[in-house]
């Protein structure tokens, strides 16, 4: 599986688009921007108001973070080596950043399997003293799942492309997983563990039809920096550890890669390769 930094794809976007906020440009009129690749099998080139800012752009790959003037971008994924955006795999679609904001725009694919361009916000507001900040993102071709704390579902219907967040003490998570309606364990208990001042955001991707669920995390750091710094992050993969049910149902969208099959039979199919 292709490997490549979120430092030098950025250095890509900046060199190539132009994008980058001038250095003299006030960080209060600017947005921050991540781009994750979730269509399995579709290595694509991007591009953005017209212009290639990514050549073989990997499914797993995880961009940023990108300091853009806000405003409205056209964004369009094609084949690669593809000349221009004028036969686009998916969109030409509008993605809008406020001044201020920190968002990661995904491409992935549907429910029912078909390529779609979805933009979260991220939630980087301070956190507290001793807490963390975990979200889940159900961005895979697959059914919806109920997450079970003690046997009883604490979240019910994840799908996608929705998402889940919640603060909670800086520690461990631990949940089991069932399908959609039912509360028979399918995976699990399972553990995660969250970083005080952090976001932790797990992506759930690929297809469970065909077999190809993955997930990719991005973690978005210095939540109890200044208001006026920007948080960074990298991307990574999940770990395991220990405990809170609480915060049990965090672990839903983690495990949304069990989903392995349409006929309801779960299997997780996690990677050990780290991605950067």
């Amino acid at each position: 599986m292709r490997r490549t930094t979120a430092a030098g794809v950025a250095v890509g976007l900046i060199m190539v688009a132009g994008l980058a906020l001038p250095a003299s440009a006030s960080t209060a009129d600017s947005a921050t921007l991540w781009v994750l690749h979730g269509i399995p099998d579709t290595p694509v080139d991007v591009y953005v108001n017209g212009e290639l800012t990514l050549d073989e752009f990997a499914p797993g790959d995880l961009a940023g973070p990108l300091t853009l003037p806000a405003g409205d971008y056209e964004v369009a994924l094609t084949a690669p080596d593809a000349t221009d955006d004028s036969a686009p795999v998916l969109g030409p679609a509008t993605l809008t950043l406020d001044a201020g904001g920190n968002y990661t725009a995904v491409a992935h694919l549907s429910e029912a399997g078909a390529p779609a361009l979805t933009p979260f916000a991220n939630d980087v507001a301070a956190t507290a003293a001793g807490q963390a900040r975990v979200t889940v993102r159900h961005v895979a071709a697959a059914p919806a799942v109920d997450v079970l704390a003690g046997g009883t579902a604490v979240i019910s219907g994840l799908t996608n492309p929705n998402e889940q967040t919640l603060d909670l003490p800086a520690g461990t998570v631990s949940a089991s997983v069932a399908l959609a309606g039912t509360t028979e364990p399918v995976l699990g208990p399972a553990d995660v563990p969250v970083t005080e001042g952090t976001l932790t955001i797990v992506y759930a991707w690929g297809s469970a039809e065909d077999e190809n669920l993955d997930l990719a995390v991005q973690t978005i750091t210095g939540l109890h920096s200044s208001p006026d710094g920007v948080p960074s992050g990298t991307a990574g993969y999940l770990a395991e550890r220990d405990t809170l049910l609480t915060a049990a149902w965090i672990i839903g969208a983690v495990v949304l890669i069990a989903a392995a099959t349409t006929t309801g039979v779960v299997v997780t199919r996690r990677r050990s390769a780290d991605r950067v």
